[in-house]
């Protein structure tokens, strides 16, 4: 299915099929925000306010600071705190000089952190002040430390997170982000939109992780492609929940604001009654997050849909939303949710639903000049609509390959045609108007008796019980049928429900076969550092425990 082959009638009307993508590198889109609207604020975070003129200034004396430490074109340069103005400096910094920037979780701990420095080959590091001695733990030569929340008004209306206004005791020729920015700007490198730009690591949920390598014109080709979708202009106001290490946040919350000169209203944690704050304060208008931040967001004792008035696009992605959510945020707020897809290795979106034609817990049809294909997990033959089978994808968006690992390369890419499809190793089937559908996890499933079972499906249907607030489904040995689903339950506050309560609702939603045979209640589950729930390691503990491990 090829954006060209969708039924016209689910098209957006006025909207091109096809996109001319800049020659350009991201640098480029800031100085061209930068000249059109200097005293225009660019980020807001926590009260903190920096214009476009502002942020291209610091960027350029940013940049000056880390070629007097050696970094030049193609050098990985390492970006890891949480979201703040300085986050936004580094990346451009980095930039400005042909470099590369390798966005990591604030999460890891010293000895992860380390493995990303030895991997990627890191010359120098951008790091919160909080994470500085991680970071010298995990080997980093040469650090600027930033106190992310530097310039934060604690009378700004919303909560300030803990533990992030730190001040750090530097070691050696460290030196101090506001060290950094007295120094002299260097020229801006020559980059073309061939040179490798991010590179974002993928989970390593099924080994190690791997670098996904970006051109400036894959990115490009989202920040543009987004712009288009929701129609974003010079007046949008983004609010940055997901974080921007993250291929989601990065593009839709941040690169795609900067590009058309719009506001970035920054959180640097996730906090729900916040978020309803500032949408409401600061007069949000595009609003990309994840379904668990709905979910979190609709179930706060002081969620008022009021609060949301300002909303004219909420799109997302990571996980698939349930239904049975997206009917309540619509019945609740009049927003249609827009979900997406994407991964780590097509820059965040390569699916997405046209606004006004959506379809509830579907990833969408393909954007703009990618063709995205179901074809047979063995065989790798197309198969027809309905049938389920691995999404692959051909794009402007897809990465160049894993970063020194040509193997691992190899098997991400099949050859179609003559032409090289991307496999997601997501399974998933398209209906007969060209809507993709997500399914599962190629090796996420539970094989009951020889019948399939797609954890996800089964979570999804259970989000639609009025008493449970998440699920996740995992696999467990059976010696009857070999696997068994197992469910775990997060209870909504105030709600009670039994497991054969559960049990015997759930068999009038889903084929018997995919009825959980175990119920166990948590107060929470266990989640990335993308927010996505961490079900493979809630799986091999299970497992182990059952086999005696």
């Amino acid at each position: 299915m090829t954006t060209a082959s969708v039924p016209a009638r689910f098209w957006p009307a006025g909207k091109p099929r096809s996109l001319t993508l800049p020659a350009t590198g991201l640098m480029h889109n800031l100085h061209v925000s930068a000249e059109r609207y200097p005293d225009k604020v660019a980020l807001w975070h926590y009260g903190h306010e920096v214009t476009y003129r502002e942020l291209r200034d610091q960027a350029e004396h940013l940049a000056g600071h880390l070629a007097s430490q050696g970094v030049g074109h193609g050098d990985r340069v390492a970006v890891w705190m949480q979201n703040s103005p300085a986050w936004v400096i580094s990346a451009f910094a980095a930039w400005h000089l042909g470099a590369v920037v390798v966005p990591l979780a604030p999460m890891l701990q010293a000895r992860e952190f380390g493995f990303f420095l030895q991997d990627a080959g890191i010359r120098a590091g951008v790091v919160g002040a909080e994470l500085y001695e991680r970071a010298k733990q995990g080997g980093l030569a040469h650090a600027v430390v930033a106190n992310v929340m530097r310039g934060a008004d604690p009378a700004c209306g919303v909560p300030i997170p803990d533990g992030l206004d730190v001040e750090a005791r530097l070691q050696g020729d460290d030196v101090s982000l506001e060290t950094a920015l007295k120094a002299a700007p260097v020229p801006m490198a020559n980059v073309t939109a061939a040179d490798l730009c991010v590179m974002p690591y993928t989970s390593g949920t099924t080994g190690i992780p791997k670098g996904c390598m970006h051109t400036h014109r894959s990115v490009q080709a989202n920040v543009f492609g987004a712009g288009v979708w929701v129609d974003s202009s010079v007046e949008d106001v983004f609010l940055a929940a997901l974080p921007f290490f993250h291929v989601t946040g990065f593009i839709n919350s941040l690169m795609g604001s900067v590009t058309s000169g719009a506001r970035v209203v920054i959180m640097s944690r996730w906090d729900r009654d916040a978020a309803s704050t500032l949408i409401r304060e600061q007069g949000v208008t595009l609003w990309t997050n994840t379904p668990t931040m709905i979910i979190d967001l609709m179930t706060s004792p002081n969620f008022n849909a009021a609060d949301l008035e300002s909303l004219r696009s909420v799109t997302g992605g990571g996980a698939s939303l349930p239904a049975s959510v997206g009917q309540r945020l619509l019945d609740v707020t009049g927003i249609m949710f827009l979900e997406g897809y994407g991964l780590s290795e097509t820059m965040a979106q390569s699916h997405s639903n046209p606004k006004g034609r959506q379809k509830l817990q579907c990833l969408g049809i393909p954007l703009f000049n990618v063709d995205s294909r179901i074809v047979d997990i063995e065989s790798g033959q197309e198969l027809p609509a309905g049938e389920t089978g691995e999404i692959v994808i051909r794009g402007p968006q897809v990465m160049q390959g894993y970063w020194n690992r040509p193997d691992a390369t190899t098997e991400a890419f099949m050859d179609i045609g003559g032409q090289q499809f991307f496999r997601t190793g997501d399974l998933g089937y398209v209906d007969d108007e060209g809507y993709f559908f997500f399914v599962d996890r190629l090796k996420r499933m539970v094989n009951v008796s020889g019948m399939k079972v797609w954890p996800a499906e089964v979570e999804n249907l259970l989000h639609a019980h009025p008493a449970i607030q998440e699920a996740c489904v995992i696999s467990v040995p059976d010696e009857r049928s070999g696997e068994r689903a197992r469910a775990l339950i997060v209870l909504r506050p105030g709600m009670n429900a039994t497991p054969a309560e559960l049990e015997t609702w759930a068999r009038e939603q889903m084929a018997p076969y995919k009825v959980p045979r175990d119920w166990q209640f948590v107060d929470s589950l266990p989640r990335s550092p993308t927010g996505k729930v961490a079900w493979r390691p809630l799986q091999e503990a299970a497992q182990a425990a059952m086999q005696g491990n």
